[in-house]
């Protein structure tokens, strides 16, 4: 009695395991319900004024510039001033030596006198012999004679005060005169060079700094493109703002000063098929230096009813093709094709496709395909730096979720 109790003790355990496996697997499952919908992250898309603007490469000129040459011959005896400083219109820069014209103003001063003097002489015989004719002393050919030599006398007074004037014109090309208000460049020449008269190498080139040019390059297409926008009524335009003008710097930093545009030029470069705007801006630190190249921030014109997409939700077919999933009507997802202009800020604008109070996904795209039903999420992208990642976003370039690919090609 004591063995068989033993038996049962030990194979128990055992046996009642067996039962409970025996009769679960003889259960049979339930139906499962269907799985959830996915969540989404979506934004609400609103409409908002936009002020639209193109960058246009260009370079800086001076706003005036001025070769400074000799106009006489002769030995260059001083510069009087420091290479790149700012010099003053009227400032003297070069002095020719002047002995040589000194002396001819002189010669010219002595000719005229001589001229002078012999007037009286010749005016008074001239009129004693006219007074003689009427009582027939003396013959009707000496008194014009006379007559003669007086305006030759005359004539001699005039010629020799030009050729003082002449003179003295001389004398005054020898101090060399900056012509305009601007900075210096550097000097071709050094005190005791011999300079001729309108050489072809400029002695030093003066260029006025503040304020400066800027000339861009605007395609014809381009401006043709903008005329047609702005007749449609698509873009409103200010002729006020229309005018100011922005600029970054060759390293991307903005000039802190705004300018103007001036005009625009009146043909196109048969070469570039480009026209040229000119515009003018301050450059009171003289930041800016002829031949820098810039780029313009011109403004085109304000779409008052933009809509701007995040650039997470918009995808691109194997085609290049943009498109960008929404939710519907019935919380399903729709494709919705989209033809997009160009980026502002993390966000493009889309000008066919999508509209105000449309819901795109941006959060969960790889969970989702065209006719789904989900579970829409708002998102706040406010706080988002540009160019920021939405969590479960397709990585740039990857292959976005439900689009069609292209047959292979045999």
């Amino acid at each position: 009695m004591r063995a068989l109790d033993s038996v049962l003790r030990r194979w128990t355990p055992g046996l009642l395991a067996v039962l409970f496996v025996t009769a679960g697997c003889g259960r049979q499952a339930g139906p499962a319900g269907p799985p959830p919908p996915p969540e989404v992250g979506v934004v609400t898309l609103t409409s908002e004024r936009v002020v639209l603007t193109t960058e246009l490469p260009g370079r800086t000129s001076p706003y005036l510039i001025a070769e400074v040459r000799p106009q006489v011959n002769g030995l260059l005896q001083q510069r009087l001033f420091e290479e790149g400083a700012d010099v003053r219109r009227g400032e003297l820069l070069y002095q020719i030596d002047p002995a040589p014209y000194q002396a001819a103003v002189d010669q010219a001063a002595a000719a005229l006198a001589v001229a002078e003097a012999n007037v009286p002489a010749a005016r008074s015989r001239a009129e004693r012999l006219r007074g003689l004719v009427a009582s027939r002393a003396v013959g009707e050919q000496d008194a014009v004679d006379a007559e003669a030599a007086l305006a030759r006398a005359e004539a001699g007074v005039a010629a020799s005060r030009a050729a003082l004037e002449s003179a003295r014109i001389q004398l005054s090309y020898t101090p060399i005169r900056s012509p305009i208000s601007g900075r210096t460049g550097r000097s071709t020449v050094t005190p005791g060079a011999l300079v001729a008269a309108y050489q072809p190498v400029p002695l030093v080139t003066v260029q006025q700094l503040d304020p400066i040019y800027v000339d861009v390059q605007q395609s014809s297409a381009e401006l043709l493109r903008l005329q047609r926008v702005l007749a449609s009524g698509a873009l409103t335009r200010d002729e006020a703002s229309a005018s100011r003008v922005r600029l970054l710097l060759e390293d991307g930093t903005p000039y802190p000063h705004e300018g103007t545009l001036k005009f625009q030029d009146v043909s196109v470069a048969p070469t570039t098929g480009a026209v040229t705007l000119r515009m003018v801006f301050p450059n009171p630190e003289h930041q800016l230096l002829p031949g820098m190249f810039v780029r313009a921030l011109v403004e085109e014109g304000a779409d008052e009813r933009a809509v701007l997409v995040p650039q997470q939700a918009v995808q691109r077919d194997p085609r290049g093709n943009a498109f960008a999933f929404a939710v519907g009507a019935g919380e399903t997802i729709e494709v919705r094709p989209l033809q997009v202009g160009r980026a502002i800020g993390n966000r493009w604008l889309v000008t066919a496709g999508l509209g105000e109070g449309d819901r795109v996904v941006v959060d969960g795209l790889f969970s989702v395909r065209p006719g789904i039903p989900v579970k829409a999420r708002p998102v706040d992208l406010s706080g988002m730096a540009p160019g920021a990642a939405v969590p479960g976003a397709p990585a740039p370039g990857a292959p976005a979720p439900g689009a069609e690919m292209p047959a292979d090609e045999e």
